[in-house]
C-alpha cells in the first residue's frame, strides 16, 4: 500500500472526498481497490469522520415508500421471513422453493421496491432459494424482529404498519398465504342417482404457530369479506382454512397460487 507515490494517494483521497466511488478511482488509477479502501479509510480516521453507510430507510430519512410493496413484504415476513441483526451481520430473509420460480423473482422485487438501495442477493439451497436483503434498517421496518422464534413472543403491528394493512388488505393477505399458505384442491364422493361420484373443490389453507399472526391473518380476511374456519392439527389450531366457493373465488381474484 506504500508503493504509490504521495501525489497518487493525494489525488485519490480528493476524488474520493467528493464522493466518487472506489472502484472508480481504483480503475482510474491502476491501483487495486483494497489499497483505495485503504486509503479512504485513513483519510477518514485523521480527520476524525465516522463512515456512514448511506441509506434509503424510510422510517430513518422520513421519505416516502411503497405502501402497496410493504404490505405484501409484511406478509412474506410474518409468514416465513427472518431478520438477522448482528454487530457485522444484518439481512432480511426469505425462503422460497424453487417450485415457484415467480414467489421468489416477486421476493426480490419487493425488497428493492420498499428500500432500493441495499444489495439483494439470493443463496441457493436445498430445493429452495434464500432471498437476501443486507441492512441493518430492516429492524426499522420490522419492528416484530426480536430474539428467538415469532411464535414464541408476542407480535402486534405498530399504527403505521396497520394503516398500511387497512389501505392494502389483499396484498398483506397476498404475502401471508404466497409464504406460509397455500391454494390445494380438495375431493370427496357423493351419491348421484345411485352412484358414487367424485367432487372436486379448490380450498386455500394458512398455517402459522403464532397466534397473534393468525389473528392477523383472520382479521384481515374478515374485513375484506372472506370467510374462513380454523382447522386443528391434533389438539393444536394451527391451520386457517378457506373453503366457501364465494370466499374462494375472492382468494383467487386477489391473492392466487404460488406461482
Amino acid at each position: 500500500m506504500s508503493d504509490y507515490s504521495p501525489s497518487v494517494r493525494h489525488d485519490a483521497v480528493m476524488l474520493m472526498r467528493r464522493g466518487v466511488a472506489n472502484r472508480d478511482v481504483a480503475k482510474l488509477f491502476g491501483v487495486p481497490r483494497g489499497t483505495v479502501g485503504w486509503w479512504r479509510h485513513q483519510d477518514r480516521k485523521q480527520r476524525g469522520e465516522v463512515a456512514m453507510r448511506p441509506t434509503d430507510c424510510p422510517k430513518c430519512t422520513r421519505q416516502e415508500f411503497d405502501h402497496e410493496a410493504y404490505a405484501y413484504l409484511l406478509g412474506l415476513y410474518l409468514g416465513d421471513g427472518h431478520i438477522i441483526s448482528k454487530p457485522k451481520q444484518h439481512h432480511l430473509s426469505l425462503f422460497c422453493a424453487d417450485a415457484w420460480p415467480g414467489l421468489i423473482d416477486e421476493a426480490e422485487a419487493t425488497m428493492k421496491a420498499v428500500m432500493a438501495l441495499p444489495s439483494v442477493k439470493r443463496r441457493q439451497k436445498k430445493g429452495c432459494a434464500e432471498v437476501k436483503s443486507y441492512t441493518k434498517h430492516w429492524t426499522c421496518m420490522f419492528p416484530q424482529h426480536g430474539p428467538g422464534k415469532k411464535h414464541d413472543r408476542a407480535i402486534a403491528l405498530e399504527p403505521w404498519q396497520q394503516q398500511i394493512v387497512d389501505e392494502f388488505p389483499w396484498k398483506f393477505i397476498r404475502g401471508l398465504f404466497h409464504s406460509d399458505g397455500c391454494r390445494i384442491t380438495n375431493w370427496t364422493t357423493k351419491l348421484v342417482g345411485g352412484e358414487r361420484k367424485r367432487y372436486e373443490y379448490p380450498r386455500y389453507f394458512f398455517a402459522n404457530k403464532s397466534d397473534d399472526i393468525r389473528k392477523l391473518c383472520s382479521d384481515t380476511l374478515t374485513k375484506v369479506g372472506v370467510e374462513w374456519t380454523t382447522l386443528a392439527r391434533g389438539s393444536d389450531p394451527f391451520n386457517i382454512s378457506v373453503a366457501r366457493r364465494a370466499s374462494v373465488a375472492l382468494m383467487d381474484k386477489h391473492v392466487g397460487p404460488k406461482y
